[in-house]
């Protein structure tokens, strides 16, 4: 690969900066003027966050700024081609590749007229780990860092992991009095125009007064508002959030709010973890499968089991349908009133322990959840059975990844277990069938939400699916990417 070389001629390197950092809202492009008498160009290039003014005045090259003020630039050259090696945290660089990837780890770049080479001026890089961490997406394997009410940092923290000035990150403001910064992020050679053109439409649709969270911006630009399932991906993990635009989505980040959007969104995007690509194929496939029986049993169960002692007996075991029989005597309700106490019993418990602060939320969960189990059974106000049910339930539910996507089947829920209750297995196809049908006909900024189970095309080799394949068949992007784009992994002595 060609070097492209630095220009004597300062002009000349600030358009190839700009044009090169185009749309790159993060990175800070600042000219001055320095000397004593006639005065000598410069210009200071670096990411917004990764390097502070603080950062600029503390350092080496600082103190030389300050002292540059007060020699011609004659010597001020002089003083730079002489003297810059022998200062700790200044370095020089030969051509622009490698003062972009200087600039791109974190550090800041300092160029000036008549000076055919750049600084690299060293500092404490990105936001790490003293950042934040994230809360609802625990992982065994993969960084511990999370994002922040801070936009400008959750971009540095993207930017961190892809150090590429194809990564764009545009910035635009909304809300006519909260003036909120929203930032879109997305990779220039990858995203699809079409896609990127949509989504600023439709953030331009509305004037409002405040955006504080960027579950509002969800809410405004949604396709279907009527949905329960949501049309955006949320994630607080940056590499989940760089890992989704190296692959062709788009990001978006609310400043205020510790969640990006990732759009376009898909099923089977929200059952895979941010893991999944860290573990090995074999246990990565195993979860994926694990998490697709407990989205079954979350949704089904309650009333599977209603539709099962009401309507369909015969298909039980004689014993079974005795101990069903022994466990329900003496309980004065309903068996579809039954079991919608104990879920709306479980449901205020959950809640009840999301809003008590702390450790003693989780204890308010796991013993209320365990004496009002036991009270009621005692009581003979429940059936063992259906504390059993509910449990299952409950924990199918946590097992999914995305809690937003777990909502949407923790309503799903009460309507089968109606149909269930009421009109045994016919209820249960029908609600099926309904259900299909909704998340067939969904479309998340022109995508079908079920791909790639209704579309296959280009599908193979994306690694979307229900089974994870090995990491080195996983050679092309999923359809958000353009088609021209679509391979990403190939070896090196290939044809």
């Amino acid at each position: 690969m060609e070097k492209t070389k630095i220009s004597l001629n300062l002009r000349e390197n600030e358009e190839y900066i700009r044009k090169r950092c185009a749309d790159c809202a993060d990175i800070l492009i600042r000219p001055m003027r320095l000397g004593d008498g006639p005065k000598v160009d410069c210009l200071m290039v670096y990411i917004e966050v990764a390097v502070s003014n603080i950062m600029l005045d503390d350092s080496a090259l600082g103190k030389m700024i300050n002292h540059f003020w007060e020699i011609p630039p004659d010597q001020i050259r002089e003083f730079i081609r002489n003297n810059s090696l022998g200062i700790a945290d200044v370095k020089k660089l030969p051509d622009m590749e490698t003062a972009f990837a200087a600039l791109l780890a974190g550090n800041a770049v300092f160029f000036m007229d008549g000076y055919d080479k750049a600084l690299k001026i060293s500092s404490k890089g990105y936001p790490n780990m003293g950042v934040s961490g994230a809360e609802t997406e625990k992982v065994l394997r993969g960084s511990r860092e999370g994002f922040t009410d801070a936009v400008k940092i959750n971009s540095a923290l993207v930017r961190k992991r892809i150090r590429d000035t194809r990564l764009k990150v545009e910035e635009k403001t909304l809300g006519v009095r909260s003036r909120t910064v929203v930032q879109i992020l997305y990779m220039e050679d990858l995203v699809r125009e079409e896609l990127l053109e949509d989504l600023k439409n439709r953030l331009d649709e509305y004037e409002i007064d405040g955006i504080l969270d960027s579950g509002m911006v969800e809410q405004l630009t949604d396709d279907a508002w009527y949905s329960p399932f949501p049309q955006y991906q949320t994630t607080e993990r940056p590499d989940r959030a760089a890992q989704e635009i190296l692959n062709g989505r788009i990001v978006v980040i609310c400043d205020n709010s510790p969640y990006a959007l990732i759009l376009p969104s898909s099923f089977s995007g929200f059952m895979e973890s941010s893991e999944d690509w860290y573990h090995h194929f074999e246990m990565a496939s195993f979860l994926r499968v694990l998490r697709y029986f407990a989205l079954a049993a979350a949704t089904l169960l309650p009333g599977l089991y209603l539709a099962v002692i009401r309507f369909h007996t015969q298909i039980l075991p004689t014993n079974l349908i005795l101990s069903f029989a022994e466990a329900r005597e003496g309980v004065p309700f309903s068996s579809v009133a039954e079991l919608l106490f104990l879920e709306l019993a479980f449901e205020m418990i959950r809640e009840a322990g999301v809003r008590i602060p702390g450790s003693l939320g989780n204890a308010i969960g796991i013993v209320g959840g365990l004496i009002v189990g036991q009270a009621a059974v005692t009581a003979n106000l429940v059936s063992p059975i259906v504390v059993m049910i509910v449990a299952l339930t409950a924990l199918g539910g946590m097992v999914i990844p995305n809690e937003e996507f777990a909502s949407a089947f923790r309503l799903l829920k009460y309507m089968f277990l109606f149909l269930g209750g009421y009109l045994g297995i016919f209820g249960i196809v029908l609600g099926l069938y309904l259900t299909v049908a909704h998340l067939a006909g969904l479309l998340s900024f022109g995508m079908p939400y079920l791909m790639p189970f209704i579309k296959k095309d280009g599908s193979s080799g994306t690694g979307e699916g229900i089974l994870r394949p090995p990491f080195f068949t996983r050679r092309k992007r999923p359809c958000y990417a353009r088609k021209e784009e679509e391979l990403r992994l190939k070896r090196r002595n290939a044809e």
